[in-house]
């Protein structure tokens, strides 16, 4: 049994997904694509040194912060691995929704990502040369499954997982970012 997975034992079928329940919100997204656009919205106050709680649907929160050596406190994780663990965590949800759909029971789904990211022209005290960046660059992103499929339909699972997940469209196309002082 895993520390981050404290529920599952190890070969054992993951949880399972309300298979009818998911071909009813496939369905009735393909009949009305527009209903399937929504808003999310979250809050975030900042608490000092560099900590920062975000609520999420007005019952979830979220603590962000940032690590000694960029001046916060390590109390909590920094927005970028936090960016990164909603990536993993779409993509997992995709990969589940996908065998469920097709289906196909998991036992397992790990997921390791390393993002490259360039610090120094953070904040707005740094430099923004030519070549300069702020944010992740780069994102590798490996997917340990396993299930009651071979290896080729577990690998389009992943693959259409991650063709379809929200998140990594946002990496990969950006979202339209407006912004304005209150």
């Amino acid at each position: 049994m895993s520390e981050l997975t404290p529920n599952h034992e190890a070969g054992q079928p993951l949880e399972a997904i309300d298979a009818a329940k998911l071909s009813e919100l496939a369905k009735k997204n393909v009949e009305n694509p527009a209903g399937g656009v929504k808003h999310i919205r979250t809050h975030t106050e900042a608490d000092g040194y560099f900590r920062n709680n975000s609520i999420i649907r007005d019952t979830h929160i979220v603590k962000v912060g940032e690590p000694l050596p960029l001046l916060g406190d390590d109390s909590a994780a920094n927005p970028t691995e936090v960016a990164q663990a909603a990536l993993a965590a779409c993509i997992s949800v995709g990969i589940q929704a996908i065998a469920t759909n097709r289906g196909v029971t998991l036992t397992k789904i790990d997921i390791d990502i390393v993002g490259t990211i360039d610090i120094s022209p953070t904040w707005g005290v740094g430099d923004l040369g030519e070549h300069k960046r702020p944010g992740v660059s780069d994102v590798h992103v490996s997917v340990d499954i396993d299930g009651d499929a071979d290896r080729e339909i577990l690998q389009k699972i992943v693959d259409d997982a991650i063709e379809w997940s929200p998140v990594v469209n946002t990496y990969t196309r950006p979202a339209k970012l407006t912004h304005e002082l209150v």
